[in-house]
């Protein structure tokens, strides 16, 4: 693959190369000559046949959590949220140690605790990161998914674009099966606080408890909102909002 850098901004195929405009701009990659029927039966690309498989399982699971979690996830995503989750969770099913390679899954990753921990403080956002945004202590209950931040005070606990007046913090507390692909759980409601100097003691509950197997997480979405005429409106369309998995049990 490789970048044009040139004054033609083409996008489409000519002979065997292909033109497209891509995140870091138009790129350009020539036609492979292997067809997709010997990919799938020759024995030669039994690698290749593995890899595919195995990449279409850590999409499927990315795809998963964002599903469970699109209530937040509209209020604080990058534009690469897609592929860093799917790479997340690609490192996460490489420590299935039980199926064979081409079958390992992510729901067996997550059985260990390394590949728990890769999901923890995952931000789905990129540009802004939960731990550049909140600065605070916070603690976390796994069995009600409650998430406290005591002695609150906005300009000082947060990162403060420029332009907002008002915080909105909001968790989640969601199971997912990865393996049946089933998810449930719950939101809280808002805690909506003018940023000021004022001290609140925020305690965040979610509204239902996740039903069923799987895996639980607990996450944290920050937003950012400026007040015109008695509304208050996304600053930015939410670019400097924060959601972050806080715990992965």
């Amino acid at each position: 693959m490789a970048k044009n850098n040139g004054i033609l901004k083409i996008e489409g195929t000519l002979q065997d190369l292909t033109f497209y405009k891509g995140q870091d701009g138009y790129l350009v990659k020539t036609k492979s000559g292997v067809s997709k029927k010997r990919i799938m039966h020759d024995p030669a690309f039994v690698r290749t046949r593995e890899n595919l498989s195995e990449f279409a399982e850590s999409a499927s699971a990315g795809k998963m959590l964002r599903l469970a979690l699109n209530e937040l996830l509209q209020q604080a995503k990058d534009n690469r949220v897609t592929s860093r989750l799917t790479q997340r969770m690609s490192k996460v099913q490489k420590l299935d140690t039980v199926n064979l390679r081409g079958k390992r899954t992510v729901q067996q990753g997550l059985t260990t605790v390394p590949g728990r921990l890769l999901l923890e403080n995952f931000n789905f956002n990129d540009k802004a990161p939960m731990e550049s945004v909140l600065l605070a202590q916070y603690s976390v209950d796994t069995q009600n998914g409650e998430v406290s931040i005591p002695n609150f005070i906005p300009m000082i606990n947060l990162s403060v674009p420029e332009g907002s007046t008002h915080v909105s913090l909001r968790s989640a507390f969601i199971a997912v099966d990865f393996s049946s692909g089933k998810f449930s759980g719950g939101v809280s409601p808002a805690e909506n606080l003018a940023l000021n100097m004022t001290k609140t003691d925020v305690l965040l509950t979610p509204d239902s408890i996740p039903t069923g197997t799987g895996n639980t997480f607990i996450l944290l979405l920050v937003e950012f909102f400026q007040m015109v005429n008695n509304n208050q409106y996304a600053l930015r369309n939410g670019a400097f909002n924060s959601l972050s998995t806080l715990s992965v049990e």
